[in-house]
């Protein structure tokens, strides 16, 4: 089993800045790649960032420049540090690993910017 175990969401004031966390445990072996997804009431889950084993990233257009992803490969962590954060970045966070076909998620953290 994998376990995803994610922190550092919050509330925050627009303009501030948040780090998410999240660790990957358990069954850990051969993961490709690593993200974020964030989802509000009444909208599909949509994709934030993500890293792959290699290095290779990607964003949503809507962070770019904002947002900064990263990965502890030896710690099976990924990172997700968010700055200039606006109220429509208001959301639940879920962490996501992909491995070996599969796609595992955390459990979500709430974040929330306040204008």
């Amino acid at each position: 089993q994998v376990q995803l175990v994610e922190s550092g969401g919050g509330l925050v004031q627009a303009g501030g800045s948040l780090r998410l966390s999240c660790a990957a445990s358990g069954s850990i072996f051969s993961i490709y790649s690593m993200g974020w997804h964030r989802q509000v009431p009444g909208k599909q889950r949509e994709l934030v960032a993500h890293i792959t084993n290699g290095g290779s990233t990607n964003y949503a257009d809507s962070v770019k420049g904002r947002f900064t992803i990263s990965r502890d490969n030896a710690k099976n962590t990924v990172y997700l540090q968010m700055n200039s954060l606006k109220p429509e970045d208001t959301a639940v966070y879920y962490c996501r690993v992909v491995m070996s076909g599969y796609d595992y998620w955390g459990q979500g953290t709430q974040v929330t910017v306040s204008s």
